[in-house]
């Protein structure tokens, strides 16, 4: 499975690992949906992409050091959204979902 629908990622949730043909970030936001900031922060310090920078942005501005996550927004071509995390990690996703 190369390509997930949000109800299929949702699913993976109740593994004890990700999938293992999920690319780094999504394995990053994975982790992140686990409560796993530390294994999310890295993997996505791996990926050196605008959407790697995006989720490297929400990451921080979840632990809530804005100064950091302004930084990576800004690296991403992004501004730091006024939206909630929860909108923020599905727009995220939706760039790799069908």
């Amino acid at each position: 499975m190369s390509r997930y629908t949000l109800e299929d990622f949702r699913e993976t949730l109740s593994s004890t690992e990700p999938p293992e043909e999920m690319n780094n970030l999504l394995q990053a936001l994975w982790f992140d949906a686990k409560g796993d900031w530390e294994t999310a922060h890295e993997l996505v310090q791996l990926v050196y992409t605008n959407i790697g920078a995006w989720v490297h942005a929400y990451l921080h501005r979840k632990k809530g050091d804005m100064e950091n996550a302004a930084r990576w927004y800004e690296k991403a071509g992004k501004t730091m959204p006024k939206n909630s995390l929860e909108e923020e990690w599905l727009s995220i996703i939706g760039e790799f979902l069908d």
